[in-house]
């Protein structure tokens, strides 16, 4: 199996969210050491531009026709991009939350990958994901708590905005874990919930490719 991981925070060791998704690839490796995991660190890699080019391209795309040769160009590292996306079993995004939402990396390679014909197509019944049976693993950290008994629940655009985006190409098993509140509330309860968040990353991670019904 191979696993995709996607990192979206720049703070490397300082990372909460990196700590907690450690926990997780030790689990990973416990239970399926042969898995070869591919790591895409956004926020040092140069993504391609979305240039006029490549968004004209997106809207041939749309139209159901192909690439035309003035256009091919813009859209060569893109579909580099979607490649290396497909060619994974299964995905762990590592992002905290930045104002209530997702890193702009993280947008931006969502922005890339994210193309008709390629994750999604339209029918006549509306759009349908093609991207089949694969899990995804998504693990934040926040400094507030946003969690559903949560009186700032209201304002977490970061889980919802994953499962639509996803969603759109088909991915549909997706796990949240959450790390929350990493600064809200001090630095004990921050080193409680990261432990606490670790264990079910840890656990998750034995399981991940074990358990494809989970959630």
């Amino acid at each position: 199996m191979k696993l995709l991981h996607i990192i979206a925070t720049p703070r490397e060791d300082e990372s909460r969210t990196l700590r907690v998704t450690d926990a997780f690839f030790e689990g990973l490796e416990k239970s399926d050491p042969e898995c070869k995991v591919d790591t895409l660190d956004v926020t040092k890699v140069k993504l391609p531009a979305l240039t006029v080019q490549a968004v004209n391209g997106k809207y041939v795309l749309l139209g159901g026709k192909d690439l035309s040769d003035d256009l091919k160009p813009a859209w060569e590292d893109i579909i580099k991009h979607i490649e290396r996306f497909l060619s994974a079993d299964g995905y762990v995004i590592s992002a905290p939350m930045w104002n209530f939402s997702i890193p702009y990396y993280l947008k931006h390679y969502i922005d890339i990958i994210l193309q008709p014909r390629y994750l999604f197509r339209y029918t006549e019944t509306g759009p349908e994901g093609l991207v089949k049976n694969k899990k995804m693993a998504v693990i934040t950290s926040r400094g507030g708590d946003y969690s559903p008994e949560s009186p700032s629940h209201a304002y977490d655009f970061q889980e919802p905005y994953i499962k639509a985006v996803f969603g759109l190409a088909g991915i549909i098993d997706i796990t949240f874990i959450n790390a929350q509140p990493m600064d809200a509330l001090g630095m004990d309860v921050q080193k409680e919930k990261i432990k606490s968040s670790q264990e079910i990353a840890r656990k998750l991670g034995e399981k991940f490719f074990l358990d494809k019904s989970s959630k």
